[in-house]
Order: structure tokens, then C-alpha cells, then sequence
């Protein structure tokens, strides 16, 4: 990839619902990209978020062929990932999508494949990583504030969507459940302190066979039958010889678990939800007490979201800021499609393993991304 001149990257968004909203209002915070126009299968939808970021409504098909556009922000549902993105790459568009990169491996090797042939960049969140608490815990980690890692936990569990979403039957269907919607998030955050996973051993189940829909709206209180497995139990073990557990569940009321511990020869470290930005990362040396380093005073970890009474840290927008650098430098993205891909396999072999228990092999790989330093986290911003 050659450096690119320094002129803003032009921004084209396909799919404008509730995710688009953090996004288009991040945009404004990063001073080499500018949203130029957006898509959705819902021109009244595309009108409405035009209208509220002053840029253009057009159909896909013509923002992808607008010469304006030089990355393609693919917001759309997952199964649509591919399809967008794949035709976003053909017509020599850039590209980051939300999470997953697709809903198969075969799938993400097509796309990065097609942008390495065009040399064009591709990128996928999720980004957090590069948030406040993600760049702590990766210094620490640098530094070997824990030594040799060992071992560690990764948790995430709830109650899953029913009771809040009005038509959540999608979540619990193949391609969804807990390990698709949000493993990404905890499995990237892994991949970027302990590097790629090499084989993983899973056991999954199904606390409900139906769940029942409580959130108002036109299908509360009535059932649906559940496609995917709900209660994943994984253990992960990294070429670099340390073994995670890697829990995800919609089958859980309340718990105690911390989201992310990591534990090594010299120390452990605690880590906050990698589905925000910030939170507090908690260092112990040598079994001594817990050394907090907080984050809402940091770049990229004060608290902005929700916008009417913000209580965490959200800068979705930071991933496409960084692979704009990229494309200006020659380099690399940090939230590249190669790191997707990798989390993408291991998902899918977490899956496999539950299926078939027993262990399966995670063929591909992928080097850490490089750590985001401070200066550089500063030089993103307008």
C-alpha cells in the first residue's frame, strides 16, 4: 500500500440505524476523515440521518459509485456484512465494517483476500481496543507488568435481549447468539495482549429451548423457538503458550465475574468491559493489592455516551481515524480485516468444538497490532 496524499478521507455510510448514530456523531471528532453521504435499505431512514449530519442521502448503489467516496462505513445487519462490503471492495471503495467482519471464516478470508488483490484497506471493528483502557493494559502488558502470561478469564454473561429488544428472534438464530454479538469484542481484546489463538475446546448449550419476548412492542408475550447455542464455556490456547477460559451466555441473571483477568509470572491484570472505550484497569504485583488506573481523564476514555447523560466511554469512529493514518502512511490498520478474520476463526471454531467437543485447531493467524501510542491517539483528533 503507497502513502496517500493528506486530503480527508471521503466517508460513505451504508446503514443507518441506531449504531450509525454514534458513528456519524464521532465523525466530527477526527480530523482526516469527512462524511460525505449515506445508504440504507430505507431511503426514508437515509434522508432522516442526511438531514441530521448535513451530508447526502443516496441509494447503495450510487454511494458506491460516487467518486467522493473513498471508504465505505458498512453499518449494515450482519448477514449483510459481505455483500456490502465485497461490492464496496469491487468498486474500489476502502473499507470498515461493524462486527463481524461475516458471518463465516470462508466468507472474511473472500474479503480479505479481494482487498489485498485491489490494495485497498480494509478494516473492522470493534476499535475499543485502542480506547483509553485498552492502550493501559497493552502498555502494562509491554512493560511485562505481569511477567510471562499464564492463564486468565473471560466473561461475558447476561440475560440476553428478549426483554428488551421489541424483535429479538434474530439474535438466536445461526449466526447470532452470545459468541457472534459479542465475542468479537472480548476476543479482540485477547488477540491484542496475548496474540493469536492456536486451538480452542468448547462445550455449549441451551438454557431454553423457547424464550419469551417481555419488551413492549407488537411480539411481547409471545415465544420463539431458539436456533443457536445460548451458554458457551471455551477454553483458548494461545501460540504464546498461555491458556484463557472464555465464557458467553444469555442464560445468566446476575454474576461476579470480571470481564477480563489476566494472570502471569510477576502479576495479574484486570481489565473493564472491551465493549467500551474506558473503565478501570487493575494491576496486582506479585500478589499485592490492586493498583487501579482510571480512565475518564485519558484520551479516549472520558465518558461521552449516552449523548443526553453520558456514563461510559464510546468513540466508535476511532478504528476508520486510525485506518485513514494507515492509508496516509503505508501502513497497516490496527483494527485490520486480518485481525477480524482471526477472531472470526476462532468463533467459528469455539462453535465447532461446542458441537462436536472435541478440540479444533484455529489454522490462521495474525501479529498483534501495534500498540496506539499517546501522541499518535492525539494527532486523530480535528
Amino acid at each position: 500500500m503507497q502513502p496517500k496524499s493528506k486530503a480527508k478521507l471521503g466517508i460513505g455510510v451504508v446503514g443507518c440505524g441506531n449504531i450509525s448514530m454514534t458513528y456519524l456523531r464521532n465523525a466530527a471528532l477526527f480530523g482526516e476523515v469527512e462524511l460525505r453521504a449515506c445508504a440504507d435499505i430505507s431511503p426514508d431512514m437515509a434522508a432522516l440521518r442526511a438531514s441530521e449530519y448535513g451530508i447526502r442521502a443516496l441509494s447503495v448503489d450510487a454511494l458506491l459509485a460516487d467518486p467522493e467516496i473513498d471508504l465505505v462505513l458498512n453499518l449494515t445487519i450482519p448477514a449483510a456484512h459481505f455483500d456490502i462490503s465485497f461490492s464496496a471492495l469491487s468498486a474500489g471503495k476502502h473499507v470498515f465494517t461493524e462486527k463481524p467482519l461475516a458471518t463465516s471464516a470462508a466468507d472474511g478470508r473472500r474479503l480479505v483476500d479481494e482487498a489485498a488483490k485491489r490494495g485497498l484497506l480494509l478494516g473492522s471493528a470493534p476499535d475499543t481496543f485502542l480506547g483509553a483502557a485498552g492502550r493501559r493494559a497493552r502498555r502494562l502488558m509491554n512493560e511485562g507488568a505481569i511477567g510471562r502470561p499464564v492463564t486468565g478469564t473471560a466473561f461475558m454473561m447476561g440475560r440476553g435481549m428478549e426483554h428488551w429488544h421489541p424483535n429479538p428472534q434474530f439474535y438466536y438464530q445461526p449466526g447470532g447468539g452470545p459468541v457472534f454479538d459479542m465475542g468479537p469484542y472480548y476476543l479482540t481484546m485477547l488477540v491484542n495482549l496475548l496474540g493469536p489463538v492456536q486451538r480452542v475446546m468448547a462445550m455449549a448449550t441451551r438454557g431454553q429451548e423457547e424464550r419469551l419476548i417481555t419488551a413492549e412492542g407488537p411480539f411481547k408475550n409471545t415465544s420463539f423457538k431458539v436456533g443457536t447455542p445460548t451458554n458457551i464455556l471455551s477454553l483458548l490456547e494461545f501460540r504464546s503458550g498461555a491458556t484463557v477460559t472464555f465464557g458467553a451466555s444469555w442464560d445468566v441473571f446476575k454474576h461476579s465475574n470480571h470481564p477480563i483477568e489476566l494472570h502471569g509470572t510477576e502479576g495479574s491484570l484486570r481489565l473493564p468491559d472491551p465493549d467500551t472505550f474506558g473503565g478501570t484497569v487493575s494491576l496486582s504485583e506479585r500478589g499485592a493489592d490492586w493498583a487501579d488506573f482510571h480512565s475518564e481523564s485519558e484520551l479516549y476514555g472520558a465518558l461521552n455516551w449516552p449523548f443526553a447523560a453520558p456514563d461510559r466511554a464510546n468513540y466508535r469512529m476511532l478504528g476508520v481515524a486510525d485506518l485513514s493514518r494507515a492509508l496516509a502512511t503505508g501502513r497497516k490498520p490496527r483494527a485490520s480485516g486480518d485481525l477480524a478474520l482471526h477472531v472470526l476463526e476462532i468463533m467459528e471454531a469455539i462453535l465447532a468444538s461446542g458441537e462436536s467437543r472435541e478440540s479444533v485447531a484455529v489454522n490462521g493467524t495474525v501479529d498483534q497490532p501495534p500498540l496506539l501510542g499517546e501522541d499518535e491517539a492525539a494527532s486523530l483528533l480535528a
